[in-house]
């Protein structure tokens, strides 16, 4: 008796040099599967590397619209 995959959204970080997003996508788990854990489904696979090919590019607009957020990353000295 199969039983039904559980889906579940969880959020990936995303990193290009200075800059990161947060990309909600579904995993999936099989239990009785030969895989071990969550899989992600190809069109998933496809929305993390286009976020993360709009962010290498620069192109802020395009991987707001696919992520949740965007964020720009800056250093910071800790002080004594």
């Amino acid at each position: 008796m199969k039983t039904e995959p559980q889906v579940r959204h969880i959020t990936k970080l995303v990193r290009e040099g200075d800059l990161v997003a947060d990309v909600d996508v579904r995993v999936v788990e099989n239990e009785g599967s030969i895989v071990e854990g969550p899989c992600l489904p190809p069109e998933e696979a496809k929305k993390l590397d286009a976020v993360r090919r709009a962010l290498r590019a620069g192109d802020i607009r395009l991987a707001s619209r696919l992520a949740r957020r965007v964020y720009a990353l800056r250093p910071v000295e800790a002080k004594e």
